[in-house]
């Protein structure tokens, strides 16, 4: 059974934002793969929902006349994906999504609930974060933008207010242009998981592929909100791709970055050996993707 108050279909942005400035205790709710579980186990049991479904300004992908790619709220990880322009310019954000549950919820969870849940474990936060994605908030007050990396304030915790609605997911085209990525998720088991830890890279090299012309590295699961190593990234800069010690710079930078924790998926230990293994792994697909030009051209 879903203990639910009262349920409201939103017509268009600015009913939702009415109805959320006119129910201090409602919960917006789009795809539910989140919402209505907490709402069975009891922990938004009697609340007050307000749907974002079906709101057509919020679905889909575009690119914009400047090369900014747009990404709605309330497109399913599925639909990203499969995106024409996912696909061309940024697929290791499509990758990365088709890691999260399986097919079910991939079908219906979207990726602004994604985001917005505030979790550290959210398979498009960590890829997001080495996009420099910037985030469009919608509310009373009317519209602000907030980059990604600046959105968690803590475990679960945004920088949404209750009135406001996330409209749109914006990447520059000098944020994927000549950047090659990779996503890598570590579960107990191959789908339907929750990440024990996520790294995500985007490297542009030079003219040449020999060296790292930019290089971005980002965690989820490694910090209590998701992470980029900041420090590490402007160590390698400007390093040979054939230098033996590139690697090595790669993950004891970013053992030195983290702060992750232990919990009953897995200890603080564990999770350092995963952040030094992947750091490495998901750079050298990464690289290796740049270096044959293969994908996020």
């Amino acid at each position: 059974m879903y203990d639910i108050e009262k349920y409201y279909q939103a017509k268009d942005v600015e009913d939702a934002v009415r109805a959320l400035e006119e129910d201090a205790d409602a919960v917006v709710i789009s795809g539910g793969s989140d919402v209505l579980i907490k709402i069975r186990e009891g922990k938004l049991a009697g609340c007050s929902l307000v749907s974002i479904h079906g709101i057509p300004a919020l679905e889909g992908v575009r690119m914009e006349a400047d090369g900014t790619i747009v990404i709605g709220p309330a497109t399913t990880f599925s639909h990203i994906t499969y995106d024409s322009v996912i696909q061309k310019y940024i697929p290791a954000l499509g990758w990365a999504v088709d890691q999260v549950g399986g097919p079910q919820i991939r079908n219906i969870g979207t990726i602004g609930g994604n985001v917005c849940n505030g979790v550290t474990s959210a398979d498009s936060a960590a890829l997001l974060f080495t996009l420099n994605a910037v985030l469009e908030l919608t509310g009373p007050k009317g519209t602000r933008e907030i980059p990604v990396a600046e959105f968690y304030t803590g475990p679960g915790r945004t920088l949404r207010e209750h009135a406001e609605i996330l409209t749109a997911i914006k990447i520059t085209r000098e944020n994927y242009r000549g950047f090659y990525g990779h996503y890598t998720k570590y579960g107990k088991r191959n789908a339907m998981e929750i990440a024990t830890l996520g790294c995500a890279v985007h490297v542009k090299l030079s003219a040449d592929n020999m060296r790292i012309s930019e290089f971005r590295l980002g965690f989820g699961v490694a910090a209590p909100t998701p992470i980029r190593c900041f420090k590490t990234e402007e160590t390698v800069k400007g390093m040979a791709v054939t230098d033996p010690e590139l690697y090595e710079k790669i993950q004891e930078g970013a053992v030195s970055e983290v702060t992750p924790r232990s919990s009953w998926r897995a200890s603080r230990e564990f999770r350092l050996q995963l952040v030094r293994e992947l750091s490495v792994r998901t750079a050298k697909e990464a690289i290796e993707k740049a270096s044959g030009g293969e994908a996020d051209a």
